[in-house]
C-alpha cells in the first residue's frame, strides 16, 4: 500500500524534474556540503560520493511528495466537482461576457 492508497494508481505519474525533487536535491546537496565544512573536509572536494547519494536521496523524497500531493489535489477536486453537482443552486451559470465588456475597462477616459 504504502504513502498513497490504491486510487492513487490511476492518476498521472508526475515528471521527472519537478519543483519539489529539484528543491529537496539542492536540500540534500547542501546538507553534504553542511556536513563536509562541520567535520573541517573541502566542502565541494571531499565526499563527491555522499553528494551525489543525499542529492539521489532528496530527489526521491521530492518525486515521492509530488505524487502525494497531486493524490490530495485530485481528492480535493473530485470532492469539489462533486459537491458543486449534488448543489446547482449554489453555483449559477454566469452568461458569457461579450468582447465590448473585456475591452471596455481597457479604453482611456474620452
Amino acid at each position: 500500500m504504502g504513502l498513497l492508497p490504491d486510487e492513487a494508481k490511476v492518476l498521472p505519474p508526475p515528471g521527472i524534474v519537478n519543483r519539489n525533487s529539484v528543491w529537496f536535491g539542492l536540500c540534500g546537496w547542501a546538507t553534504a556540503m553542511l556536513h563536509n565544512s562541520l567535520n573541517r573536509r573541502p566542502a565541494l572536494k571531499a565526499g563527491v560520493h555522499r553528494q551525489a547519494l543525499f542529492i539521489t536521496i532528496g530527489w526521491f523524497i521530492g518525486y515521492h511528495l509530488t505524487k502525494f500531493e497531486n493524490y490530495k489535489y485530485a481528492t480535493l477536486d473530485r470532492d469539489m466537482n462533486e459537491y458543486i453537482r449534488l448543489h446547482p443552486e449554489q453555483f449559477p451559470e454566469k452568461a458569457p461576457k461579450t468582447f465590448a465588456e473585456i475591452v471596455e475597462p481597457f479604453h482611456p477616459i474620452r
